[in-house]
Order: structure tokens, then C-alpha cells, then sequence
């Protein structure tokens, strides 16, 4: 059901406005009567009133309806005005329109056909809101403005203080965080706010290309090179010359095409697969991966030198579930977003909504966070959205340990919609079988097919400490 429209009547004849004020109250529409347009404009600017529409006389006596349409409009304040005039002649017509008036009626008022004006404002009204939405979504994910990082923890803050004053070098950076938190909106803004934003920032995902194909789309290629190559094809490194390329998931790429990055970054040129002839690019690059890299290096899976050189400036994104302070505002967002996009009017979160957003452990993160937001909008059909509209489809989505008195630990995998990243799914396994074989070192490493070093490297992994021997 939607909430009860408002119409700011702007009208110093008080006849008139008591009537009007009868008629649209059969309409189930608020009248909010001012005799005078400064305070109103005043009340509006300050948003102590927030009317979806107004009606204005043209003549009033301390400002002209032309008068307050230009001062509001010079606010930015784009709610639809329909002024009242005496004259139906063509200038004033063409003035009031241009002046910025959504609508014009003329005295003596037929209400009927105000009330269609005042439908059609109201309309427009939140059409002008959703593609207000729609674009700063749209800024957002192109990482336009500052404020798109939408975050008020102290983490956050302080990631975006950093990542502001990067963007103005040219140093490689490395993004690292858990699938999910956001590492490809933090590097577009990186990007933004360096002094290559005008230039592309073009963006490739390592563990999405295959093998054989990838080094191909990072450098490029010769006509004939390989089998398919019937035409030459210009790489990523040459599209985003004097801009950005951001590698993510860098730490799946093998440790050929490792060898073959890390003499790019070194000797600022590429070559094309199939040519001998370098090619010189300019081209910051942004790595962001959710591995922990200094462990892929000790397990000899990444280069150490290319390491080094991807991590001059190593930026590290907390998990959504370690910044509880940012779930209300992610959640305001991402309802404003999906309220847009599916022409829906859902104000807010009931109380156990929120109750609700604010305990879960989102290990998906902020992309978790969006998909529930997004559902539970299509779900809901007041104007709150209540705790059901996230539980609905939910059946035991969490990988859990259950225990039992009669027997050993049973380690249980309950599907749903959230995907355990596999780092956390083998943590929690070594310390289920740990735990099983009651924290015996030499038995656990056996059960797990592994040496004692590597279960105490893993246990310390799990909890600093407790791999003491």
C-alpha cells in the first residue's frame, strides 16, 4: 500500500484553500496549507516538509509563484510545481514553463482537473527520484564519486583516506579481501580519483579465462599465432594504455604467465603472442585476489618477486560481518537501488528486519548482502520489509558442526544459497578432525594425509597459539 501523498498548497485566499483542502482529503491526499511562500519555501529547502508535489498561486503578495519556483529550483530541489494563474494566454503559459513549473491551471479552478495535474506531478515526482537513484547506483558501480564507498566504520574510513592518497601515484596496488567485500568498486575509485581517469579502466577476472586463452587476452596476439588466431587482437595492457587494468583473482594466474606480468610491470612493455616486436604501454595496475598470497608464495604457487612488486601499496578489505556499522547503511542503499529498479515504494526495515541484517555472519559479504536486499524487496508487498521476506527461501544455509553425546563429531554440509570459500571450509575441517581426534597432533596429520608441519602451520592459521607442540 502506498504511504498517503502530500501536497504543499501555497495559497493566500483562504475560501479556496479550505476547499481544495475538502477535495483532495476525499482523494486520500494531504493538503499542507501555507498562506505565505517564504516560510514555505523555507519549510521545504529545510525539508521540514517533504511534499510530493505543489500547487502555488501565481500572485501572492510577498512573492511572486515565478519568484518562489526560481529560488527552489536554485536549492535543487526538483519537486513539481503547478502554479495557479488568472490567464490562460499563451506568454504567461510559456512563462511559467520556462521558469520552471511543471504545470499551470487557471482560475476559477475545476478540481477534477486538478487533480489529474496533481496525479501527473506526482508521477513525475518519483520518476525523477528513481533515475536519481538509478544514476548514483550507476556512479557507484563505475565508482564515480567519493562518497559511492558507502561505509562509516573506522575500517572503511580509514581504507578510503589511503586509497585517496594512492590514486594520486602511479604505484602498483594490491586489494585483498574476502570474495565479496567490494575490491573491484575500491580499485574503479582508485582509478577515478588518480590523475588517469580519463583514460580506460578496463577490468579482467584471471580465474574466469582459461589457461590458454588468458595470456592471449592480457597481451594480445598475431594473425596465425595459434589455431582460431584469424586475425591479429590488441590485449588488455594495450586497451587500458594510460589508465588502469585491474587483475582480479591475480593469484590464480599459473607461473608462466606470472613470469610474463611480472617482466611487463618491470620493463613497461608487452609482446604480443606470435610477434617479437615489443610495444611499449603506460598502464597502472590494480591486483586484487581474496588468497593470501604470502601463503601461495611459502607453498612456492606464486612468485615471490612479482609478489613484491605487485604489493607496493597493499590495501586490505575487512569482512562485512568484522564492520557490523556498515550493514544499515549497505542495506538503505541496496533498497533505494532495488525500489528503483523494480518500481517499488518500501521505505525501510521493520524492527526485526534489521535485527535480522545486523546477526547474520554474511560470509558472501556485501554481494550476500545486495542478493538479500534484492530478493526481499521482490518479496515484500507493505512498506517495510520484515525479517520473513529473508527467511523465506532460507533452509539451513550455514555449514555447521553438530555433536552429538552418543558419537564422534559428525561434520555437516547444509546447502543453500551462500558458497563457504574453500580456504574457510578447509579450516574449518582441520579443526573438525582436530577436534575428533581429541587435538592429537600425529593422528590428525595422518587422517588428514598431511606432515606435522604443515597441520601446525594450518592450526596456527586457525588459531595463533594453539599449534604448540
Amino acid at each position: 500500500m502506498d504511504k498517503q501523498k502530500k501536497i504543499l498548497l501555497i495559497e493566500d485566499d483562504i475560501d479556496l484553500a479550505e476547499l481544495a483542502t475538502a477535495y483532495f482529503r476525499q482523494k486520500d491526499i494531504q493538503i499542507i496549507h501555507s498562506e505565505d511562500p517564504r516560510e514555505a519555501l523555507h519549510q521545504v529547502v529545510t525539508k521540514e516538509i517533504q511534499p510530493d508535489a505543489i500547487i502555488s498561486d501565481l500572485n501572492l503578495p510577498s512573492m511572486s509563484g515565478l519568484e518562489f519556483i526560481k529560488r527552489l529550483r536554485a536549492e535543487g530541489i526538483q519537486i513539481p510545481i503547478i502554479l495557479i494563474t488568472v490567464s490562460n494566454d499563451v506568454e504567461t503559459a510559456v512563462e511559467v514553463i520556462e521558469a520552471g513549473a511543471y504545470d499551470f491551471v487557471v482560475k476559477p479552478l475545476h478540481f477534477p482537473q486538478l487533480l489529474i495535474s496533481a496525479q501527473r506531478a506526482f508521477k513525475f515526482n518519483k520518476l525523477n527520484a528513481e533515475n536519481k537513484t538509478l544514476r548514483e547506483t550507476l556512479d557507484l558501480s563505475k565508482g564515480l564519486h567519493p562518497e559511492g564507498i558507502i561505509g562509516k566504520s573506522e575500517s572503511i574510513l580509514r581504507i578510503l583516506d589511503l586509497a585517496k592518497r594512492v590514486a594520486k601515484s602511479s604505484s602498483t596496488v594490491s586489494i585483498s579481501g574476502e570474495s565479496g567485500t567490494g575490491k573491484e568498486v575500491f580499485a574503479k575509485a582508485i582509478h577515478t580519483w588518480s590523475p588517469r581517469a580519463k583514460k580506460p579502466f578496463v577490468a579482467i577476472n584471471c580465474s574466469a579465462i582459461p589457461e590458454n586463452l588468458l595470456e592471449s587476452e592480457l597481451f594480445g596476439h598475431a594473425k596465425g599465432s595459434f589455431t582460431g588466431a584469424v586475425d591479429k587482437k590488441v590485449g588488455l595492457f594495450e586497451e587500458a594504455d594510460g589508465g588502469t587494468l585491474f587483475l582480479d583473482e591475480i593469484g590464480d594466474l599459473n607461473l608462466t604467465l606470472q613470469a610474463k606480468l611480472l617482466r611487463v610491470l618491470q620493463e613497461k612493455e608487452i609482446k604480443r603472442v606470435g610477434e617479437n616486436q615489443t610495444r611499449s604501454v603506460d598502464v597502472r595496475v590494480i591486483a586484487a585476489t581474496h588468497k593470501d598470497l604470502r601463503h601461495e608464495v611459502q607453498e612456492k604457487r606464486f612468485r615471490e618477486d612479482l609478489f613484491f612488486r605487485l604489493n607496493v601499496i597493499p590495501i586490505k578489505i575487512p569482512a562485512l560481518r568484522e564492520r557490523r556499522e556498515d550493514i544499515m547503511p549497505l542495506a538503505e542503499h541496496f533498497l533505494k537501488k532495488y525500489n528503483a529498479l523494480n518500481g517499488s515504494n518500501i521505505v525501510g526495515f521493520k524492527k526485526n528486519a534489521k535485527e535480522y541484517l545486523l546477526t547474520r555472519p554474511w560470509r558472501g559479504n556485501v554481494r550476500e548482502l545486495e542478493n538479500a536486499i534484492e530478493r526481499a524487496v521482490v518479496l515484500t508487498v507493505g512498506t517495510e520489509i520484515d525479517q520473513s521476506a529473508f527467511t523465506l527461501f532460507e533452509e539451513s544455509v550455514l555449514m555447521e558442526k553438530t555433536f552429538d553425546e552418543d558419537k564422534k563429531n559428525a561434520f555437516v554440509f547444509r546447502f543453500g544459497e551462500e558458497v563457504e570459500p574453500l580456504h574457510e571450509l578447509e579450516k574449518k575441517y582441520v579443526q573438525f578432525v582436530y577436534e575428533r581426534n581429541n587435538k592429537a597432533k600425529e593422528q590428525t596429520a595422518k587422517a588428514l594425509g598431511i606432515d606435522r608441519k604443515t597441520l601446525y602451520r594450518k592450526l596456527q592459521e586457525i588459531e595463533p597459539g594453539q599449534s604448540g607442540k
